[in-house]
């Protein structure tokens, strides 16, 4: 079975191809670039780019497999979250792909594509639990059977990604803003700056991270140094998401966790998950951000559970909670 994936849900135009579970290609064009003279993504500017790079990158993909378009048994691309516009672009391009070839096509959830690009490695098997950290994520699931995402937390505010991209911003750091506290928070002390783990102590399995940004704000006023505000805030979020995993996973009794996103790429929480005691699954680092192998992946799993092929009328979904049908 050979799926062709397409990601276009943000800033970042992935396609990828698989086969069997191996990943054959995965190209990705980053508009990092683009975006970070504004501080953030602009819609409009990334649609307009995924259109102008689908073309190119499936060919690449193609050519990187050995494989021709007809070569290709499903298409999939991811169906929502995300913004309209990129979601527009990517989804109608995969239908006409699938069209012309006279292949299935199916519409992927991106949180299901960031799961499945954690598991790339095998292996794992429900039921497990599901923590996504990304710039627009932090959500955790309990997933007793494939295909049955029961929620258990999310942010009530900013995600785990967009705090570090906002507190990034306050330090006069770069955009995506994750790399970039990384990296100073290396020469700083991360006790130096008395930042409290959001949530601590209270009931449940929600985070919180926009009081991290207004904190910051103020430390950062108050003298303390960038680089320490950096490790600081570092390690109080990554306490946060480390912590409430450890804790769902005892209450729930589950051992085996799922971590994905572009958070997942950060040094330290992969040190704190691997100190955890849990047996820990973590995305290899080119596939935490959003990539096209990733909605390969996962169509080929639903299609392995239930080969049926979506209508070419399915529409994008900005707002989609995972577990509702696609």
């Amino acid at each position: 079975m050979v799926v062709l994936g397409i990601e276009t849900s943000c800033d970042d135009t992935g396609v990828g191809i698989v086969a069997d579970g191996r990943i054959l290609a995965n190209e990705v064009a980053s508009q990092t670039l683009l975006h970070a003279r504004y501080g953030g993504v602009v819609p409009e500017l990334a649609s307009r780019e995924h259109a102008a790079a689908l073309d190119e990158l499936v060919g690449r993909a193609l050519a990187g497999a050995g494989l021709r378009a007809a070569d290709l048994d499903l298409i999939a691309a991811t169906r929502g979250p995300g913004l309209i516009g990129p979601l527009l672009v990517g989804l109608t391009y995969a239908k006409g792909l699938a069209w012309g070839l006279q292949k299935p096509f199916v519409g992927v959830h991106h949180l299901e594509g960031h799961i499945h690009g954690a598991l790339a490695g095998g292996g794992a098997e429900p039921p497990f639990l599901v923590l996504i950290a990304s710039g627009g994520h932090t959500h955790l699931y309990d997933v007793p059977a494939w295909g049955d995402y029961r929620l258990l937390g999310a942010t009530r505010d900013d995600a785990a990604g967009e705090a570090f991209d906002k507190v990034a911003r306050t330090l006069g750091l770069g955009y995506p803003g994750g790399p970039e506290i990384e990296r100073l928070a290396a020469a700083g002390d991360d006790r130096a700056v008395p930042f409290s783990v959001p949530m601590k102590g209270r009931a449940g399995y929600d985070f919180s991270f926009s009081g991290l940004k207004t904190a910051a704000v103020r430390f950062a006023s108050e003298g303390y140094a960038p680089a320490d505000i950096a490790a600081s805030f570092q390690r109080v979020v990554v306490a946060s998401l480390v912590g409430t995993l450890e804790r769902a996973a005892a209450d729930l009794g589950r051992r085996r966790v799922v971590v994905a996103g572009g958070v997942a790429a950060n040094r330290l929480l992969r040190r704190e998950l691997a100190a955890s005691g849990l047996e820990v699954y973590l995305p290899p680092l080119q596939l935490t951000s959003d990539n096209g192998a990733m909605i390969a992946l996962a169509a080929a799993r639903r299609w392995e559970r239930e080969p049926r092929a979506d209508p070419l009328s399915l529409s994008a979904a900005p707002y989609l909670p995972l577990g509702e049908e696609v």
